[in-house]
């Protein structure tokens, strides 16, 4: 029996929201444990302690942004990204006008606009599955 990969389950868009979330946080998050803070910042403060596995993680974030990055410009394109960043938007606004996320945190903001982050990325990995599902129609790449 044929196994089918061509469909999307719950589990596989809870898996790339994982990944997204921990691609974004790991890059950069406002509690100081990211790549940023542990190789970028103190290169910029004059510490020259650039190592292997330094270049190393880096390099392995670079590919998951590409990966990432890649798979959501060809899924929703600029204006996907764009309206779902806008629904993310407002989901952002009704959290702190409902008082549940407070405009006068900066980590709370920031944490809040990196999930957000994380989901525009997660949709992007995921939306063709969903397109398929919803119009019977696969997305396929032109190569010329």
């Amino acid at each position: 029996m044929a196994t089918r990969t061509d469909t999307i389950t719950w589990g596989g868009v809870l898996i790339r929201l994982v990944a997204s979330l921990l691609l974004v946080f790991l890059t950069w998050n406002a509690e100081g444990w990211s790549y940023y803070h542990w190789t970028i910042d103190p290169l910029i403060s004059g510490v020259r302690s650039f190592s292997a596995i330094k270049f190393l993680a880096g390099a392995l974030l670079v590919a998951g942004w590409v990966v990432f990055l890649t798979a959501t410009r060809r899924s929703i394109g600029l204006t996907g990204t764009i309206l779902v960043a806008a629904i993310i938007g407002g989901v952002i606004w009704l959290l702190i006008s409902s008082g549940i996320v407070s405009a006068n945190s900066g980590k709370g903001i920031a944490r809040v606009v990196l999930i957000g982050l994380s989901v525009v990325l997660a949709v992007g990995m995921s939306w063709s599955h969903f397109s398929k599902r919803i119009t019977g129609q696969a997305d396929t790449d032109v190569v010329d």
